[in-house]
């Protein structure tokens, strides 16, 4: 075993479990079945617990789902948490039934748009109070607060992150409310290792719950997170983790495995040496599944485009398959070709501009013709170290 001296951070309970100031290092998941679908998503709950997760997120985006939730607190140990998207005032209906409410500060500006996001996060804030609940302020590369995105470079998106949790941390100690945990989550390993590794040097008091956003299907999306967390916990940098994997319902359990698998190979110094992943090969990110998936044909779809771009791994070009409205749209325009799934169709990006929506039965024809174009632009494959 080596020795970690892990960062100062304050303790933060989250139902039966306390995270940060030294205790053991909480892996996380999230369901990735319709909320509303109480005997489904109990059923993963509980499958996800039983592998060992602290913490199972769970996505409320409805009054429906939120109706779902006492049924599904009533059948589980599990600690649960809710992620709040656009609709911020959900979370009084749902904060009696949960033990932690995440929120994006990004999708803070999508309802009572006139509304200041201070007075936003404030009620947000009153209502964890009230119920006992903890908070996570989640930070996303896809989705991040527009006003912070226009004070930095077009080509930085590590400080618009950085400044909007420091912006909402300050915030929340103002008015008193410190039982907290914050995320700062990219789609790049590198641009993980860095957000993290700075905010950690500002606030070292306030604990990091760490991933890698979008990693893709095994074993690809465990390797890009093996490389962000093995730089940042071997530095004492974090305190909860999630492995965010590509793959159908009944293996979720196994991000819970990859995560308690990479913590205890840093733990034992089983450190791998880190390579700067993606930089001269192809690079596929695709998200996790998850209830906000409008047709389960987008993992299917995922392996497919894994598949068919083979031929092309030796080319620095990244392509995004997302499987939502909800961060797909932001979330593809950093990727050299990006996908995200609706319910019949799947939109087609070249950067941030759109090329159509197509159906599933006729998207990889067309994703070929715009990657042989970029490969034709670029030029030949950069050659591999030692060949």
């Amino acid at each position: 075993m080596v020795s970690i001296e892990r960062n100062p951070t304050r303790a933060v309970s989250i139902g039966s479990i306390t995270v940060g100031a030294g205790n053991p290092i909480a892996p996380q998941s999230m369901t990735a079945t319709h909320t509303q679908d109480v005997e489904a998503t109990l059923g993963q709950v509980n499958a996800l617990h039983a592998a060992g997760a602290g913490v199972v997120r769970i996505a409320v985006d409805s009054k429906k789902d939120a109706a779902a939730l006492p049924a599904i607190r009533a059948g589980t140990q599990a600690n649960l948490a809710i992620d709040l998207q656009e609709n911020y005032r959900l979370a009084a209906e749902v904060a009696a039934y949960v033990d932690k409410l995440r929120y994006n500060p990004g999708h803070l500006y999508h309802h009572e748009t006139e509304k200041p996001w201070q007075e936003k996060v404030k009620f947000i804030a009153g209502v964890a109070g009230d119920n006992d609940c903890a908070l996570r302020v989640g930070v996303n590369c896809g989705s991040v607060d527009p006003a912070k995105k226009e004070q930095f470079a077009d080509d930085d998106s590590i400080g618009p992150m950085l400044a909007s949790a420091l912006e909402h941390c300050e915030l929340l100690d103002t008015i008193g409310f410190t039982r907290y945990v914050v995320s700062l989550k990219d789609s790049d390993p590198q641009k993980v290792i860095e957000v993290n590794r700075r905010f950690a040097e500002q606030r070292p008091d306030v604990p990091l719950h760490l991933g890698v956003t979008e990693a893709g299907m095994p074993p690809d999306g465990i390797i890009k997170t093996r490389i962000a967390f093995e730089q940042l916990v071997s530095r004492g940098i974090g305190d909860t983790v999630r492995v965010s994997l590509t793959v159908s319902n009944d293996r979720k359990p196994e991000e819970i495995e990859a995560a308690n698998s990479i913590l205890a190979d840093i733990a034992a110094g089983r450190v791998r040496s880190v390579v700067d992943f993606g930089m001269e090969s192809l690079n596929i990110i695709s998200c996790p599944s998850c209830s906000r998936v409008e047709n389960e044909a987008f993992i299917e779809l995922a392996e497919e485009v894994k598949r068919m771009t083979a031929y092309a791994k030796d080319h620095a070009i990244t392509i995004a398959v997302m499987g939502c409205r909800v961060n797909g749209p932001g979330e593809t325009d950093d990727a050299d070709l990006g996908l995200w799934c609706g319910p019949t169709h799947v939109n087609l990006k070249k950067g941030s501009e759109p090329l159509g929506a197509f159906a599933y039965d006729a998207i990889l024809p067309r994703l070929r013709e715009e990657l042989d174009q970029l490969i034709a632009q670029r030029g030949p494959a950069s050659t591999p170290a030692g060949a």
